[in-house]
């Protein structure tokens, strides 16, 4: 059976972190006593959920992306707080903690990215595809969280935060941009055409950093578990 979660090391390095880690702090500190962890994580839900919704809606106006910008808000403010709350107020429950909020990531997860793939802003199996290689990375947080003790919340710099506040600028780019939503390319794969726009070449770029990313840490990580764990002489 695996070590307690509690004797993990964070490791977070994004490019806001500190900026974020100071709002968070002062918003723990003046949420009212009513407000729990686990509130927060429903609005998190909620979050993802409105998130969904302004992309999908945005097939019949895209002034709906403005809903999704706010629902990325709403994910930030649940999503990143819980924890932090539970911190502030010395309420940690690190088994039942870390399970509720792997489980919603990945529930959260699922939902904005076919969200997206459900506009008509990004090709669904670019969605799908990214939505992979996110889990994958997900995953390998975990696996590296009971095995070597480190939880890494960030990737070159890059963490859940900065994904939200990139997909936020791409957002209101759109909406006031007409050329770039209208912007599209026909490409032929296997005979077939597909029309791409400016949201598929963004996505695939991202799809491509992920699976780089994903590739890189694996190797990474092998190697180190290789020296941890060296093979063993047969003496068959």
């Amino acid at each position: 059976m695996a070590e307690p979660i509690k004797t993990s090391r964070r490791i977070q390095t994004s490019v806001l972190n500190a900026a974020e880690h100071k709002a968070l702090v002062w918003l723990a500190a003046r949420q009212p006593k009513w407000v729990t962890s686990n509130t927060l994580t429903w609005i998190g839900i909620a979050g993802s959920v409105i998130i969904a919704a302004g992309y999908i809606l945005s097939n019949w106006d895209i002034n709906w992306l403005w809903l999704a910008t706010f629902g990325f808000l709403v994910n930030w403010y649940g999503d990143s707080l819980d924890g932090n709350l539970a911190r502030y107020r010395g309420t940690q429950r690190p088994v039942y903690g870390y399970y509720l909020d792997h489980t919603v990531d990945a529930i959260n997860e699922v939902m904005m990215f076919m969200g997206i793939g459900l506009s008509a802003l990004l090709n669904i199996w670019i969605a799908v595809a990214g939505l992979i290689l996110y889990l994958l990375l997900t995953l390998n947080v975990s696996m590296n969280a009971h095995l070597k003790k480190e939880f890494k919340l960030t990737y070159a710099k890059m963490g859940p935060t900065e994904l939200r506040l990139i997909l936020i600028i791409i957002n209101t780019l759109f909406i006031f941009v007409r050329p770039l939503r209208e912007y599209s390319d026909t490409i032929t794969l296997f005979g077939q055409d597909f029309a791409i726009g400016i949201f598929d070449y963004i996505g695939a770029v991202i799809v491509v950093m992920l699976a780089l990313v994903y590739i890189v840490t694996i190797i990474k990580d092998l190697d180190e578990y290789a020296k941890m764990d060296p093979p063993k002489p047969w003496n068959g």
